[in-house]
């Protein structure tokens, strides 16, 4: 597995697990249950793929500003995730914010499958993408 199928794989998780979570309400044990999942699922997948994918292409000049806008995003969902941790469950606004989670997630995952994937895969050798699968899913296995 190279480290675009090891990430995109992951972002299948992501994808269901916000799915599933837009679709609780209210103060449920489901809700919780979901959400620390999600929280989680995100932190993980954001400190791996800054270490073991944007890190080694930020170098490179064709890429420098799609990782500084890749992390910018992270950043931003991790806001987003702020935000959840200080709203009670059974709020309105909960569901509002869940909802812009899943879509600023959904558009990050969106520019990096169709975007930044296919530039990297012009910088990246075949060894480095197998080498840097490794080092992330290792991370991921550690961290999840």
């Amino acid at each position: 597995m190279n480290i675009f199928e090891a990430i995109r794989h992951d972002h299948d998780i992501q994808r269901d697990l916000l799915d599933k979570l837009v679709d609780t309400s209210g103060d449920t044990s489901r809700r919780d249950e979901l959400f620390k999942a999600v929280r989680n699922e995100l932190e993980v997948h954001a400190d791996a793929e800054e270490r073991h994918f944007y890190k080694p292409l930020i170098s490179t000049d064709m890429m420098q500003d799609h990782a500084r806008h890749g992390i910018a995003e992270h950043h931003e969902i991790d806001e987003l995730i702020e935000q959840l941790e200080e709203t009670e469950y059974d709020s309105s606004a909960w569901l509002k914010i869940a909802k812009n989670l899943k879509e600023k997630v959904e558009h990050h995952l969106e520019d990096e499958e169709h975007a930044f994937f296919q530039l990297a895969g012009k910088t990246l050798s075949e060894k480095d993408k197998l080498d840097l699968a490794s080092k992330y899913e290792t991370y991921m296995k550690k961290n999840r």
